[in-house]
């Protein structure tokens, strides 16, 4: 595991020489090292790109590719897009919440697992369909949600 210091430092040498127009790159390099933009790291890059927080803030939370909260080793995403809904995904994504202990948008505590709710993934005639990380689940059932929580145990034994 990589240290806060080190993230730092990794984040100090890559900012410079970088300018105000740079700070989308500099904001996908800052959450790929701390998987989601930490409050001191934003202050950081406000520094040293002289520009207020508050322009950080404001790209951070207009782009949903960027996190404000930690994210979990393993991040689930339920389709919620029409054909998913409609064939169970709300079903789906409450059987997530209730084994994981968390809600849409929560992480938790030991930061293996976050859960999200996503727009049409392109994969309608699938439905319904639950991504986590780049593994894309078809045709999911309720009861397919231990199965797909203990494939990700398998992963985390590993």
């Amino acid at each position: 595991m990589i240290t806060t210091d080190v993230k730092q430092e990794k984040l100090t040498q890559f900012i410079k020489g970088k300018k105000e127009e740079d700070l989308i790159e500099i904001l996908h390099f800052t959450q790929d090292i701390y998987n989601y933009i930490p409050r001191e790291a934003a202050v950081q890059i406000a520094k040293e790109l002289k520009i207020p927080l508050s322009k950080i803030y404001g790209v951070n939370t207009f782009y949903s590719r960027f996190n404000l909260y930690p994210k979990g080793k393993y991040c689930i995403s339920v389709c919620m897009g029409t054909a998913c809904y409609v064939k169970g995904a709300e079903s789906i994504l409450e059987k997530f919440s209730q084994m994981l202990g968390i809600k849409v948008g929560e992480t938790t505590e030991d930061l293996l697992f976050s859960m999200e709710d996503t727009r049409c993934v392109g994969e309608c005639a699938d439905a319904p369909v639950v991504i986590v990380n780049n593994i894309v689940y078809r045709n999911v059932k309720v009861s397919d949600v231990p199965n797909i929580l203990a494939d990700i145990g398998e992963d985390i034994h590993e």
